[in-house]
């Protein structure tokens, strides 16, 4: 397919999770926490790391073997929270090359947001304590509309802040429900390979735009050198 060319291109919107930053360290350190007051072991990151993308839903079951159909779930869900928001800032990480590349997004006057489904009571702190995300134009949580991804009014809640229009802003995930919501709110998009794909998931299926293999590709894409 061909370039999303700059100045065509001005915005991009990012997911945060597996997009932008890699917070599977602290989930884990959460759900093990979890775990050893049950008197379970410790499970590797890597366990709980495909999973991170669907958030309690996803993790709970790997954790503590707890899905949403359990009459447990709601109460463990909860107690999750309160245990991931005591762990925020112990290992949450841009992935490398994230922060020259917004750098250079912003040099080329693009600006930049992140639509994510987490929640504001995570998204927010996480995004103040991360340097390299100072400059985020427009942030929209898994709460702060109606409704979350796939559906694309938070996409648009996030343009309508940028007050750019939808199709000349772009969306980069790493989950099919982003790039779901990206078309339906008539954006390109492009889908981040290097985050956290679920088993069984195959982004070729995803009818992504684009896909980039780490993120200093989107600059390439994007016709920037």
């Amino acid at each position: 397919m061909p370039p999303l060319r700059h100045p065509d291109i001005r915005a991009v919107l990012f997911d945060l999770d597996g997009t932008l930053i890699d917070s599977a360290v602290e989930l884990a350190q959460a759900l093990n926490q979890m775990r050893a007051r049950r008197g379970l072991p410790a499970l590797p990151v890597q366990r709980y790391r495909p999973h991170v993308g669907s958030g309690a839903r996803g993790l709970l079951p790997i954790g503590l073997d707890t899905g949403p159909a359990h009459t447990a779930f709601e109460a463990l869900r909860d107690e999750f929270f309160d245990t991931y928001a005591e762990c925020l800032g112990a290992g949450t990480q841009p992935f490398e090359g994230v922060a020259p590349m917004l750098q250079r997004l912003q040099a080329r006057g693009i600006r930049w947001g992140i639509v994510t489904n987490k929640i504001e009571r995570f998204a927010r702190p996480i995004v103040a304590q991360t340097p390299a995300l100072a400059h985020c134009a427009a942030l929209v949580a898994g709460d702060t509309t109606a409704h979350t991804k796939p559906h694309p009014e938070p996409l648009l809640e996030a343009a309508r802040r940028l007050a750019i229009a939808p199709a000349r802003c772009i969306y980069v995930g790493d989950d099919p429900r982003d790039m779901q919501a990206g078309r339906s709110a008539g954006m390109g998009t492009i889908a981040a390979l290097y985050g956290y794909i679920a088993p069984g998931e195959d982004p070729a299926q995803w009818a992504a735009d684009h896909s980039i293999q780490a993120p200093m590709e989107l600059l390439q894409k994007l016709g920037i050198d």
